[in-house]
């Protein structure tokens, strides 16, 4: 059964740019992302990205290197982050409003 979660994880999936690599069994990461398009909608900055993969991290891989504050990361790494931020602005701005998730 999907949920309204699945439902904006799916739309955040396809907002994705071109060469973004999500990581492979992400579906519960795509919820987490569901949640900050609901709570943070078009104000969702890559550090809140990053904060719900460390979380889905956790789960999947808790000794990963990059479950640390996002400031603590390289640049580079924090990058990665922005495709995602981008994708749940997206789909916050095509729902109306400043949070975009209802």
């Amino acid at each position: 059964m999907s949920t309204y979660l699945d439902e904006d994880a799916a739309a955040i999936r396809s907002a994705l740019r071109a060469g973004a690599n999500p990581p492979p069994d992400s579906d519960y990461l795509f919820v987490l992302y569901a949640v900050l398009l609901r709570a943070k909608g078009q104000e969702v900055t890559p550090s809140d990205v990053h904060d719900a993969w460390a979380a889905w991290m956790q789960l999947v891989s808790p000794q990963h290197d990059a479950i640390r504050p996002y400031e603590k990361l390289e640049l580079e790494i924090q990058r990665e982050d922005e495709p995602y931020a981008e994708a749940i602005r997206t789909v916050a701005r095509a729902r109306g409003g400043p949070k975009g998730g209802a």
